[in-house]
């Protein structure tokens, strides 16, 4: 990460509100042009660092800096490189997809025919076309969420802070709404995204900040999160017959151990196993007399990932860095 230049600088922040800290000594970077997920739990301070990266709330200490900008000292200027995309937002009665939008653009001071062009390029972008007459309050919430992600776009700002923005969407718009954060990030900008879908923001993201009682607890890549420290090699196998079968052929290899068992077979761990070597292990199932139907490594999935980081945490106090 050090090797690329960052958009934005978040530095020793804390927030409380009352006795209760919802973020204590957070320090990250966003590098310039690539996505970043922010994970944790309900209550972990997600929301509340990007209302502050946002502008919208003061933290009780600490520093946020936005594209060389100092937010808390010139929040007006900040804002200027900042798209903010809330869980939920307001809607006006009577307004319809296009004067919505023409609308933002007005108070972002934009006029004549570089207002108008600029509303068409983010109806283009986030395709609402079709919808241009369609009343805003109307919409569907994955043509809201398309809306209100246009919305936070109509500045052209360099850095795009979505809160949750898939939250409630059927799997059609996630597709659609995760095809759009690509498009952006392929554009330039920098892309600040927080979900509890972790399996969608491996996909989208190229760096991952996971957080936790308002501390920074892990920060790494999807595919090192997923690989892990664990020793050997997983590999889901599945077959026709008992489950039972396959946990006593387990229960005989001292380098074999099973994770998880599942409905038509299991999880399995094996350890001093050569990946390149594994056709043996398939082999010596069927020869068993196991009907093998599926057999594939698997990787982790990132909320496993996230309980074993918490898990560690509690045990030791000390975060994890990859």
């Amino acid at each position: 990460m050090n090797s690329v230049s960052s958009l934005a600088v978040v530095r020793d922040l804390h927030r409380s509100f009352g006795p209760t800290r919802a973020v204590a000594n957070l320090s990250f970077r966003l590098p310039r042009g690539q996505v970043t997920g922010f994970i944790g739990a309900n209550g972990a301070g997600k929301t509340t660092t990007m209302r502050m990266m946002a502008s919208l709330d003061i933290p009780n200490a600490g520093s946020i800096e936005i594209d060389g900008v100092d937010v808390l000292e010139d929040p007006s200027h900040a804002r200027r490189s900042i798209g903010w995309m809330p869980d939920t937002y307001g809607s006006y009665q009577d307004m319809s997809v296009w004067e919505y939008l023409d609308f933002f653009a007005r108070a972002f001071g934009y006029t004549g025919i570089e207002r108008k062009r600029r509303v068409d390029e983010v109806m283009d972008f986030a395709d609402l076309g079709s919808l241009s007459d369609r009343p805003a309050d109307t919409l569907s919430k994955g043509m809201s969420q398309r809306l209100c992600l246009g919305r936070s776009l109509v500045h052209d700002p360099a850095l795009l802070i979505l809160d949750e923005p898939a939250a409630g969407l059927d799997p059609k718009a996630r597709i659609e709404f995760k095809h759009l954060v690509r498009l952006l990030a392929g554009e330039g900008k920098t892309v600040f995204i927080s979900s509890h879908i972790l399996s969608e923001l491996a996909e989208m993201c190229d760096t991952l900040l996971f957080i936790d009682e308002g501390k920074l607890i892990h920060e790494g890549t999807a595919e090192s999160l997923m690989h892990g420290d664990a020793p050997g090699v997983a590999y889901a196998v599945e077959i026709a017959g008992p489950v039972e079968h396959l946990e006593e052929w387990v229960a005989l290899r001292p380098d074999a151990a099973v994770i998880e068992t599942r409905k038509h077979g299991a999880l399995i761990r094996f350890d001093h196993i050569d990946p390149a070597e594994i056709s043996g292990v398939l082999k010596q199932l069927l020869d068993a007399g196991i009907r093998v139907t599926d057999f594939h490594r698997e990787q982790r999935r990132l909320e496993d990932a996230f309980v074993e980081i918490l898990e560690k945490l509690n045990a030791n106090g000390a975060p994890s860095n990859t």
